[in-house]
């Protein structure tokens, strides 16, 4: 079992390598105020001037200029290759969720495997990108979003589900990464889903909606 390197009772704001805009990043601290870096992220965070809590990974991605003046017990080297630098940060992170800047809208590669880490791991986290929100849907979801706001599911294995409020019901229907997939739907009103395991993405400005959803104030 990996120990926690980072333990938080509040949201953490958790930086990948793609361009993170300093607004963005201030956005996401005034909502999860513990900040960690994924290896390349400490760029983003330290050109916005915040000094992440942590930075974790395999330390291929930051300068060497930038590793230097980091604090040294702030820097946590995972030398592995069997897991991304996503991953490593997820397994030793325990907070009640995270929020994720720079994992989206860059290298395609890079958000696939970031996406298929979230549904492999069934980990509490909203990433924003630069033009979408992407999470898990948990085994049960309400959302009373505009009507006509697009909303895409998108199965990494084959599953079922059921939904209200879409004008495409996935009710009865297998979804499968090689057959039939779920997105550009449609709201029609509020929406209920169970979909277990499969990832929704709705555009960004529903950002601070669904985050009220994933990780409801005490």
């Amino acid at each position: 079992m990996i120990a926690p390197v980072v333990r938080s009772d509040t949201l953490i704001t958790l930086v990948g390598g793609a361009p993170v805009d300093s607004q963005d990043l201030e956005w996401a601290l005034s909502r999860a105020p513990c900040l960690v870096a994924a290896d390349g992220g400490a760029a983003s965070t330290i050109a916005a001037g915040r000094l992440p809590q942590a930075v974790m990974g395999d330390m291929d991605s930051v300068p060497d200029s930038l590793l230097n003046s980091l604090p040294c017990d702030r820097l946590h080297h995972v030398a592995e290759q069997d897991s991304t630098d996503f991953e490593k940060c997820l397994q030793r992170i325990e907070a009640p969720g995270i929020l994720g800047l720079g994992f989206l809208g860059a290298r395609v590669d890079h958000t696939l495997a970031a996406l298929a880490c979230l549904v492999r791991r069934r980990t509490r986290c909203l990433l924003v990108g630069p033009h979408d929100v992407a999470f898990v849907a948990p085994d049960e979801l309400t959302l009373d979003l505009p009507v006509g706001t697009r909303l895409s599911l998108f199965p990494f294995g084959a599953t079922t589900g059921r939904s209200t409020g879409l004008r495409w019901p996935i009710d009865g229907l297998e979804l499968a990464p090689w057959g039939r997939i779920g997105t550009s739907n449609e709201v029609t009103g509020p929406v209920t889903l169970t979909a277990p395991g499969l990832c929704v993405l709705l555009p960004r400005e529903m950002r601070d909606l669904v985050l009220s959803r994933l990780f409801p104030a005490p």
